[in-house]
């Protein structure tokens, strides 16, 4: 029986790195070919055929709207699943992703078990399951790793663990979090966003910007933010409300108060998007939010 293979294509090599060491850690026997934007993934899916394409939205030169509508055309591709591992998530994509003929659907930033759960039933319904779960030893079928650090360090629990928390928390990262008085706020009146991790979502404050990576002031929580953890920064700019979904991961996690039971607490998310079109969003939000005072440049 032959090898079950996938195509992952992102213009992001963090995700695409991320995606291939998470499916080589519970699927070793399986062969993976990624692509750096669709126009590459088109050529390769020309001259090769795959069993699942796993395909970023969001990517200059061809889109992964468009790599899929383009598939749905060719007679040799039409079957073949297609999941969409993308950070556009409203209902208005997804409905356009399900006409186009997508298979499913992952959300960045994605957990472990949700993408690999996606991989499954994909596979499932073309009948190359059996074939992929045959490729991993027996011990791989037990509990799934939870976030990107699993992935990137191959699932090891012991090189995960997270930071023990000194004290109670006032709010959860998973729910909305409350409020914080206008005295305790630690950024007063710079430019706010909504940070997106596998665990939940969460409002911060963006205390300084540049080309690479935002400086963001979060409220502590039960669950503590890992180093390398993939998120999703959802910014909103403009008198029409544009919101970007910049892509990305932390980079740095520090106590925002100089105590150990800070509530409050600095996060440096570096983005991975290659698009041109968000980095020149990116651009003009610096200087929007600069002349607004929102935050400061150069982070």
């Amino acid at each position: 029986m032959s090898k079950v293979s996938v195509l992952v294509v992102d213009d992001a090599s963090f995700i695409r790195d991320l995606v291939k060491k998470c499916l080589r850690n519970y699927f070793p026997g399986i062969k993976i070919e990624d692509a750096v934007n669709g126009k590459k993934a088109q050529a390769i899916l020309m001259r090769e055929s795959f069993d699942l394409v796993l395909c970023d939205w969001e990517m200059p030169e061809m889109s992964g709207l468009e790599l899929l509508t383009w598939c749905r055309e060719q007679p040799h591709l039409k079957a073949m699943p297609f999941v969409m591992v993308t950070s556009r998530g409203d209902k208005e994509n997804v409905v356009q992703a399900i006409q186009a003929g997508v298979s499913g659907y992952v959300s960045k930033p994605f957990t472990n078990e949700q993408l690999l759960n996606k991989v499954k039933q994909a596979l499932h319904k073309i009948g190359r399951l059996d074939a992929l779960i045959a490729s991993a030893p027996t011990k791989m079928n037990s509990a799934f790793g939870n976030d990107s650090l699993s992935a990137l360090t191959g699932g090891k629990p012991e090189a995960v663990k997270p930071a023990p928390v000194a004290a109670p928390s006032k709010g959860l990262l998973n729910t909305p979090p409350a409020k914080a008085p206008a005295a305790a706020a630690p950024a007063g009146s710079r430019g706010q966003g909504q940070l997106r991790l596998a665990s939940g979502t969460q409002q911060c404050v963006i205390k300084a910007l540049s080309i690479k990576e935002a400086l963001l002031v979060v409220k502590r929580g039960e669950v503590l933010p890992q180093v390398l953890e993939s998120a999703v920064l959802d910014l909103e700019q403009g008198d029409n409300a544009e919101v970007a979904r910049l892509n990305g991961y932390l980079h740095a996690i520090v106590a925002y108060e100089p105590k150990p039971d800070s509530d409050w607490l600095q996060l440096t998310f570096r983005f991975i998007d290659q698009d041109a079109q968000k980095l020149d969003y990116i651009s003009r939000l610096i200087a929007r939010g600069t002349a607004q005072k929102h935050f400061v440049p150069g982070a």
